[in-house]
């Protein structure tokens, strides 16, 4: 079994809560070795970096790690152990999942946990996929990332093109 470790911000005055996303942000997962940048593949991924992003800024969710991943050509450290359905299931509730690679049955995981992966093409600062999220929120967003949007039920007003 996949050992999941969730390390958050939390008060020391109570329990911890699970961490509610606040009203029009989108949740963010970002695949990293670090936690400095979007530097892992899916499967991979010691670590990912969450964070709800508005289109005023962003804020830490928590941090999942996990100690057994694939590597990166995908071959797993031993086999008979689904390694993928543990971070899928950790990264529930999630709108978008940023990697730089993310294989065929493991994204078929991701989308029916109604997260859309990303695969970037070069390593990026955790910072600079949080700032080019922000910005395509406040811009004209992408029609993949209006139904990501509308799903989380952030983005409920589409154009009418019709007179009342």
């Amino acid at each position: 079994m996949t050992a999941v470790r969730r390390l958050q911000l939390v008060s020391t005055d109570e329990a911890p809560a699970p961490p509610e996303r606040p009203t029009g942000a989108v949740r963010v997962a970002i695949a990293t070795r670090d936690m400095k940048g979007l530097n892992a593949h899916f499967g991979s991924a010691p670590k990912f970096a969450v964070y709800d992003v508005t289109r005023d800024g962003w804020s830490f969710v928590e941090a999942l790690a996990f100690d057994d991943n694939s590597d990166e050509s995908g071959a797993h450290k031993s086999e008979g152990e689904d390694r993928i359905a543990p971070k899928v299931d950790a990264l529930t509730g999630c709108h978008l999942l940023f990697c730089l690679a993310i294989g065929g049955p493991s994204a078929a995981k991701v989308v029916s946990a109604r997260i859309h992966p990303i695969k970037v093409p070069q390593a990026a600062s955790i910072e600079e996929v949080l700032e080019k999220t922000r910005t395509m929120l406040n811009g004209a967003p992408p029609p993949w990332l209006r139904k990501v949007l509308a799903e989380a039920g952030l983005d409920t007003a589409k154009p009418r093109f019709e007179d009342d």
